[in-house]
């Protein structure tokens, strides 16, 4: 019997039609749990829709984004209503969501909120624990998956700015059963050896459950008590592990972390250079300055003519003590004639100045005679005169 193979374009057609010929895929109403959410720049949303057993892809256009009032995110539990439908060029099918509405939050999320809670409560993310990343690393440790684009990524980007940086991989499991305990023991046994001078723990993107490693509470704590400053790059930007709120610095990519670890050492030489040149012209325009006040210290006076200064000097002591001279001589002058004016007033009034005028005056017992009642006879007294005395009895 001869049969024609039909092209797979052609089954993929005839399975899409068989499927949209079905009232009940044509509108469906399914509840799952949200995850591996990508809400694309164009507006759509793509994500997957699971339960404990399976999953299955969706796509929700941004015509009917418009009509949501929350932004749907991993771990969230929704209801869907839409059409299932195939892709043809993939061969896969899908739900093309029409509508969405909150139905809680899955399990898996509300663990890893718990944990968050709780470790935040503890203080484990607070910034007062995170370490300082050094500057120039020699060893840069690297914990990740042996092969694929994360480690690639990380040795172009470190060895492109600096070709004398050692990479030591640590291979560990990034996801499944397990890999928790691994990636802790690596951390662990890299600060035990002390085999590098800053970690990278790193991973490529994925759904909740994919990156579900990094968010437990073994790694947290394990990241917390390195003595090895450590930067968390796992997952894409819009993804936050535990692990990235522990470490000592979050990079939104591989990549970046590898930038962030790693010092661009042709950036530092061009920066070093520009700084050697700028300290070469700070240093010629403060050689200038101090040529410039050396020369205006040896054109003053005080360094041509030293001896000018002292006989400035000279010369104000000669005018002070001039000042001096003739301010003593102005005093002297002025108690001279004070001293004749009390010296005439003086004589004017002395009682020896009345006598040559042919005054006498009688003293009895060295005592002045003022009235004639008081001289009686047989009393001696003397009679001054102006040029002497003469003794007299009272008859």
């Amino acid at each position: 019997m001869n049969i024609n193979p039909i092209s797979v374009s052609e089954l993929n057609k005839y399975v899409k039609d068989m499927v949209a010929e079905d009232e009940f895929l044509n509108n469906v109403f399914v509840k799952g749990e949200i995850s591996n959410f990508k809400h694309h720049y164009t507006g759509h949303m793509y994500f997957t829709l699971k339960d404990d057993k399976s999953l299955i892809k969706c796509i929700m256009f941004k015509s009917s984004t418009a009509t949501l009032n929350f932004m749907p995110k991993d771990g969230m539990n929704v209801n869907v209503f839409g059409t299932v439908s195939v892709f043809e060029r993939d061969g896969v099918y899908q739900i093309y969501c029409k509508a969405m509405q909150e139905d809680g939050i899955g399990d898996l999320y509300t663990k890893y909120k718990e944990l968050k809670d709780k470790l935040e409560k503890e203080g484990l993310f607070d910034e007062e624990h995170k370490k300082k990343i050094p500057f120039m690393p020699e060893r840069i440790g690297v914990l990740t998956s042996q092969t694929g684009a994360v480690i690639k990524d990380i040795i172009n980007v470190s060895t492109r700015r600096n070709p004398n940086i050692y990479i030591r991989l640590f291979p560990v499991p990034v996801q499944g059963e397990g890999a928790g305990e691994k990636i802790a023991k690596a951390i662990k046994i890299m600060n035990e050896k002390n085999l590098a001078d800053v970690l990278i723990l790193a991973r490529g993107g994925g759904s909740l459950e994919d990156l579900w490693p990094f968010n437990e509470e073994i790694v947290a704590r394990e990241i917390y008590n390195s003595k090895i400053p450590i930067i968390s790059a796992v997952g894409h930007e819009t993804d936050f592990s535990i692990s990235d709120f522990v470490s000592d610095l979050r990079a939104p990519t591989p990549s970046a972390a590898a930038e962030l670890a790693v010092a661009d050492i042709y950036d530092l030489k061009d920066r070093i250079q520009l700084y050697e040149k700028r300290y070469r012209i700070l240093l010629n325009r403060k050689l200038e300055l101090m040529k410039m006040r050396y020369k205006n210290c040896i054109n003053r006076k005080t360094f041509t003519n030293p001896k000018d200064k002292i006989n400035e000097e000279y010369i104000k002591l000669d005018n002070l003590l001039k000042k001096m001279e003739k301010s003593i001589t102005e005093k002297v002058n002025k108690y001279k004639i004070k001293s004749v004016e009390l010296i005439t007033k003086l004589d004017t009034l002395s009682p020896l100045k009345t006598l040559t005028r042919g005054y006498c005056v009688t003293e009895y017992e060295n005592k002045i005679i003022k009235s004639s009642k008081n001289l009686k006879k047989d009393m001696e007294i003397q009679i001054k005169y102006s040029d002497g005395q003469v003794n007299a009895k009272i008859l």
